[in-house]
């Protein structure tokens, strides 16, 4: 196995506050599936902490992809951030799920994903691993 991109993203966590007290079309809006709205929503008294990280881990996962096409056109489309989705499982622990191009263009990939915020910081490291070739 060998590791083929690596991302990391650190966000402001009062920014999403802001984007969430917002009416009408915003980024949250526009780049967070339904199940990840619902996570986030469901969190309690701060879904800002939750949509900042979930943000920082999608541009983790987009550096990573775009270090692994070294030399080659990224191609993640208009709005990359749709096929790329946290999701966490029954304990909690997240992961990522890509759909669409993301999924075309790392088929085989396995991502490693950690997730961290402290105080208004939040912040994800996205490791792509090419599993032994088949």
């Amino acid at each position: 196995m060998s590791i083929i991109g690596i991302g990391f993203d650190l966000v402001t966590v009062s920014e999403f506050g802001e984007q969430l007290e917002r009416a009408g079309t915003t980024m949250v809006r526009e780049s967070f599936t339904p199940g990840e709205r619902r996570y986030c929503q469901g969190k309690g008294t701060d879904p800002a902490r939750s949509y900042a990280v979930r943000w920082a881990a999608k541009e983790a996962v987009l550096k990573a992809w775009a270090s692994s096409r070294f030399a080659r056109r990224p191609q993640v489309g208009d709005n990359p951030y749709l096929l790329i989705e946290v999701v966490n499982d029954a304990w909690g622990r997240p992961s990522i799920r890509l759909h669409g191009l993301a999924q075309d263009f790392l088929p085989r990939a396995k991502i490693h994903l950690s997730l961290t915020h402290d105080g208004d910081t939040a912040g994800a490291v996205v490791i792509l691993e090419d599993p032994a070739p088949e």
